[in-house]
């Protein structure tokens, strides 16, 4: 068995969790994990996608918004 195919095995067992079906333009609500310290809480970050790249469990998107008045990526 090939390298890439085990690669590929062990990546569809993991991608069972079903993610909402969203695209760019679209304006979403993201719970960002921000760590204090020795704490960690969640912080809502609201915002319009700006760009997906889909690659398998490696796949992130580009959330935009305005905080005083300055556009901000994440």
């Amino acid at each position: 068995m090939s390298k890439t195919t085990i690669i590929q095995k062990i990546e569809d067992e993991q991608m069972t969790k079903e993610l909402p079906d969203f695209g760019p333009g679209d304006t979403v609500v993201v719970q960002v994990k921000i760590k204090e310290g020795d704490r960690e809480r969640l912080q809502a970050y609201e915002g319009v996608v700006i760009g997906r790249r889909n690659r398998a469990l490696n796949s992130s998107f580009t959330v935009r918004k305005i905080s005083h008045g300055v556009g901000v990526e994440r």
